[in-house]
């Protein structure tokens, strides 16, 4: 009888502690997508195909979409040859974390060829403190509200030059590396900066060849404090999955 008691006053508890958290307010950042919504320039467009109606006995469609597509994590096997971590191996306990959120916006209406930068970060935490170990830090531009146009979002000069804002390189290490944090995230296709690719996908490269992932294409992080929220993070479970499309959402206080 004791053991039951326990049980019921543990599933009280939780229950509970569910209740607070609706209580709070809840913030989707992630992007509804379609076959005509914005991908990355080197994806043929998804297809949406209904096989069944309502007059069939039931409503199903078909979706034929890459995995990096729309508001989508990237584990490590994404870039990572030698890794062995694809979307199913991901820790759930690390897909639920506190959220930093670094405003750059100022700098990207100035220059959409923007990146975030090591002293950005540094004068980030003279307002707000500095970054916990930990931690999942959002790169916030305000790209996302050119959803849902490619055009807008590819940002194209009259040369095929795209240009969009990223982060640097020695940004992300000094946020990995001095800051143990363990994912980041951004608004747009790319971790890196348009203009800066010459090279490659360099900081992505960094990011997935060091046992983290990432989340690209978030939505509403002008909604989101810099510091308080928490970050949640829900995503399928294919077989084999280099990258997948998500549902992630915040939760902060009222």
């Amino acid at each position: 009888m004791m053991v039951e008691n326990n049980a019921k006053s543990a599933t009280s508890e939780l229950q509970k502690d569910v209740e607070k958290l609706k209580a709070l307010k809840w913030v989707d950042l992630t992007h509804t997508f379609g076959p005509d919504s914005p991908r990355f320039p080197a994806f043929a467009k998804p297809k949406f195909k209904t096989t069944f109606t309502h007059d069939d006995g039931f409503f199903v469609k078909e979706y034929t979409f890459p995995g990096q597509f729309g508001t989508h994590i990237d584990p490590t096997i994404h870039f990572d040859a030698h890794s062995d971590k694809y979307v199913e191996d991901l820790e759930l306990k690390d897909l639920v974390l506190p959220l930093i959120v670094i405003d750059n916006t100022k700098a990207v209406a100035k220059s959409p060829d923007s990146s975030l930068s090591v002293d950005d970060i540094k004068s980030w935490e003279k307002a707000h403190g500095k970054i916990p170990a930990g931690t999942f830090v959002a790169l916030r531009t305000d790209w996302s509200k050119r959803w849902p146009s490619q055009e807008k979002f590819e940002n194209l000069d009259e040369q095929g030059q795209a240009h969009y804002p990223g982060w640097d390189l020695e940004a992300l290490k000094f946020l990995y590396e001095q800051r143990g944090i363990i994912a980041n995230g951004h608004e747009t296709f790319d971790t890196d900066t348009a203009v800066k690719q010459e090279n490659g996908l360099v900081g992505e490269f960094y990011v997935l060849t060091h046992n983290h992932y990432q989340v690209e294409l978030l939505d509403n992080l002008d909604l989101l404090p810099a510091t308080g929220a928490e970050i949640f993070i829900s995503v399928a479970k294919p077989e084999n999955a280099p990258g997948f499309p998500v549902r992630a959402f915040a939760i902060l206080p009222n």
